[in-house]
């Protein structure tokens, strides 16, 4: 081989973990989004590309706002925060997963459409593997993306859904949706959380003071003051109001595909996931590798 001709790169040198988003919501507490912003930045270990918050108010109506970058350098500025007011507001910490490799701002979720029944935004953390054929099939039926994200297919499919209500649109959309899924939504009364039948990602429910909190974990229920309620259980949609939170089953069981790598790469050490300390069972994962694969050796 001449020194100037290098080896052809291995077909999986650049294939990384690229799976974890975080999502967050907050109902039914005065300037939701700040908790919003408090939230992502605690989910900040699941995204550093890019965050968006997405809010309503009864006065304004919808805002949003999408920034590249950090939540702490974007969503802590007084200017930023005031524009989005209201009682109710969801927001995404972004680690790209599918769509184009230059990263554009209309990519940064949560994405937001607007119904015959009035308007929704959508957040999504997980993969959709049969984004290509849904996207293909959309556009044929003259669909218009504005993004390369693959959680942009579940807007139009509500889209076109025939259902009367926002909630029953999403239950249609996410039972053509095959892949990993949990998603935070709002309308402008509610807030949606939704899990896939294989409960593949997280998605957990709080109480802070009268309102309600989805996050994709614990640890962003503790930064503001939350108290963790339960898990949302795989296949299960939940539909929180001011009435409270309703539990809906829209998908046929099947048996739970929770993704290890939570537990080992994903999750916040001091997250609890399935009642168990994400620290305690790295804990635990390490004796078992030491009595697996001992070594002479005072510290690992």
């Amino acid at each position: 081989m001449s020194d100037n001709k290098m080896p052809p790169a291995h077909p999986f040198d650049d294939d990384k973990l690229r799976e974890e988003c975080g999502i967050f919501g907050v109902i039914g507490v005065t300037d939701a989004a700040n908790f919003v912003a408090l939230g992502l930045h605690a989910l900040q270990h699941r995204g550093q590309e890019a965050g968006g918050i997405v809010s309503h108010d009864s006065d304004q109506g919808f805002n949003s706002a999408r920034r590249f970058g950090y939540v702490r350098d974007n969503f802590t500025r007084h200017s930023l925060m005031e524009t989005l007011p209201g009682p109710l507001s969801i927001g995404h910490v972004r680690y790209s997963t599918a769509g184009g490799k230059a990263p554009v701002i209309r990519d940064v979720q949560p994405f937001f459409g607007e119904f015959s029944m009035g308007g929704a935004a959508i957040a999504h953390n997980g993969n959709i593997t049969n984004a290509d054929a849904l996207r293909r099939e959309l556009i044929e039926r003259g669909s218009i993306f504005q993004s390369n994200s693959d959680s942009e297919c579940i807007i139009h499919l509500m889209a076109r859904s025939l259902q009367r209500t926002i909630p029953e649109r999403m239950e249609d959309a996410l039972r053509r949706v095959e892949g990993a899924f949990s998603v935070v939504a709002m309308t402008s009364e509610k807030l949606i959380g939704v899990r896939d039948p294989l409960g593949v990602r997280p998605l957990v429910l709080g109480q802070v003071a009268d309102g309600w909190v989805l996050s994709s974990e614990t640890c962003a229920l503790d930064i503001i003051g939350a108290r963790f309620v339960r898990e949302i259980a795989p296949g299960e949609m939940v539909v929180i109001s001011d009435k409270g939170v309703e539990s809906h089953r829209p998908f046929r069981p099947r048996k739970s595909r929770f993704c290890i790598f939570e537990h080992v790469y994903f999750s916040r050490p001091d997250s609890i996931i399935g009642g168990q300390s994400v620290y305690e069972t790295r804990r635990q994962i390490g004796i078992e590798l030491a009595k697996e694969s001992p070594v002479e050796a005072d510290l690992v």
